[in-house]
């Protein structure tokens, strides 16, 4: 199965909804939120999946893509995705793995802008938000991204996230958080 990412450009996914693709209208509707951030950005995408967001990142000009997935399958296409897509110029890293393991492990400079989209029920937000700011991997003024359903997460600020806002598209959530 495959997506189409900015530029009409073709991406491999895994069949099924184990790493249910961000739906096209959301993929769009965040990158209109963030057009003016993207270009040169350092960009990190949590429970990666396919890869999309970060690859759309890479298309959209971002500097640094490091994305994170516990299935080893999708992190081989993810890394197949991001070899298609990303210029010279742009480097991209992924990492295989549970995810806040792995975020208290990564030592790189802080992200600007971070995509999020965990297994819904999964119970992972706020460990998360949490790691990202003690592990002091956002940069000033990041903006953080996460994907949800109302039935799994009631999304709030945390020490050193202040939620902006919340954006609902059809049966996807995204609430933004800035860094403090």
């Amino acid at each position: 199965m495959s997506i189409r990412i900015y530029g009409n450009r073709p991406i491999k996914t895994l069949p099924g909804q184990a790493t249910r693709p961000t739906p096209a209208k959301v993929r769009e509707a965040l990158f209109n939120i963030w057009q003016g951030q993207v270009q040169g950005c350092r960009w990190l995408d949590l429970c990666a999946g396919s890869g999309a967001m970060g690859a759309e990142a890479l298309c959209r000009g971002a500097s640094t893509v490091v994305g994170i997935e516990k299935s080893g399958a999708a992190c081989r296409i993810i890394q197949t995705n991001w070899q298609t897509v990303a210029t010279s110029q742009q480097t991209f890293r992924v990492i295989r793995g549970d995810v806040v393991k792995k975020l208290k492990s990564l030592n790189v400079k802080p992200f600007d802008l971070v995509y999020f989209d965990p297994p819904y029920a999964a119970g992972l937000y706020q460990t998360v938000l949490e790691t990202l700011v003690h592990q002091s991997l956002l940069a000033p003024a990041a903006t953080v991204a996460a994907e949800f359903t109302p039935e799994h997460w009631q999304p709030q600020s945390t020490q050193g996230l202040q939620l902006q806002r919340i954006k609902r598209y059809g049966l996807t959530h995204l609430a933004f958080f800035e860094a403090q």
